[in-house]
């Protein structure tokens, strides 16, 4: 007869056939069967050795880089404007003497006051494009000051506007210098005060070795404030005025500065908006007579919209002319 097919399997590789031969070949396997068993078991575990470390790498794939520490502190020297083109705010030069910067009376008696009547609205216009900033002065007699500040540049585009608020015009000035550059721009006040509140304005242009650079001359450090967030910094009887800069990275700002003399006792509250918090800082001088001020900072805008201040002593007197209970002598308001 002819040979049947032949009968094996792939693990051994062993032919069966009716031949003594193929008899013999296969009785080594059920005799002694360990050998293989072992050998199986072997390479068994060699590949799940295998499989689990080409898993494992395959997993590292996907994980994350390791990033070195990045900082987001901004510093505001790191920005330049126009309106100082030579000051570095953060070089905190010293106060020269009792004052720091540009005396105030020096500019009022410099200056043509102009009276803005209550309910009434004045303008000063700036032509030329040279003019990068404007000094914004207001007094009155003693009486309270409520005004609107506000800068025009073109047809219904208002960049720069302030709510202005001093309970004592005389004895607290309004002093702040707003950016203006690409002229033409314009100044407009509005005293939305009664008719029997009326305010003296001075709004000239702003020089190189003005009012800004004063301001910044004394400016020793800055400070991030979060949208929301506010910041609150007291000084002592013998700081005259205290200098203080806003600015932001190139977005909107949006901020309510405070005079405080007590708990909750307001002297003189400004709320603030630009366009462009690094084209457009805003540079004030807010006056501290007394005891017991403190400069509050609120950054009014959402989080996502940071602000970066600088709040200062500007003028500091020497001290002679306070009693040890804190009240002031030989001082006329």
């Amino acid at each position: 007869k002819a040979p049947r097919p032949w009968i094996g399997t792939s693990m051994f590789n062993v032919s069966l056939t009716p031949t003594v031969q193929s008899i013999k070949a296969l009785l080594p396997l059920f005799i002694n069967p360990l050998p293989v068993a072992e050998k199986i078991n072997n390479n068994t575990m060699k590949l799940s050795a295998a499989l689990t470390l080409i898993a494992l790498t395959g997993a590292n794939a996907f994980a994350p880089a390791a990033k070195a520490p990045v900082t987001t502190q901004l510093a505001m020297s790191e920005y330049r404007t126009s309106v100082r083109d030579n000051v570095d705010v953060g070089t905190g030069g010293p106060l020269a003497g009792a004052m720091g910067g540009r005396d105030l009376a020096e500019i009022w008696d410099n200056s043509s006051p102009v009276i803005v009547q209550g309910g009434s609205l004045r303008t000063w216009s700036f032509a030329n494009p040279a003019i990068e900033s404007v000094q914004v002065l207001l007094k009155t007699e003693g009486r309270p000051l409520d005004a609107d500040v506000e800068l025009w540049q073109g047809p219904d585009n208002t960049p720069h506007k302030m709510r202005v608020y001093v309970e004592d015009g005389a004895l607290r000035t309004f002093n702040a210098v707003i950016g203006t550059p690409r002229g033409p721009n314009t100044v407009a006040i509005r005293n939305i005060g009664q008719l029997e509140f009326p305010l003296d304005a001075v709004v000239r242009p702003d020089r190189d070795d003005g009012l800004a650079a004063g301001i910044a001359s004394v400016a020793t450090r800055s400070e991030t404030i979060q949208g929301g967030a506010l910041r609150t910094y007291p000084f002592n009887p013998t700081v005259d005025s205290v200098a203080i800069i806003l600015k932001t990275d190139g977005r909107p700002l949006n901020a309510r500065i405070e005079l405080l003399q007590g708990p909750n006792n307001n002297k003189q509250v400004v709320e603030l908006y630009t366009e462009d918090g690094l084209d457009r800082p805003f540079f004030a001088i807010v006056e501290t007579p007394g005891s017991g001020n403190v400069v509050r900072v609120v950054n009014t805008a959402p989080v996502e919209f940071p602000l970066y201040a600088s709040v200062d002593a500007y003028r500091v007197g020497g001290g002679g002319d306070w009693a040890d209970d804190g009240l002031m002598i030989g001082r006329a308001f």
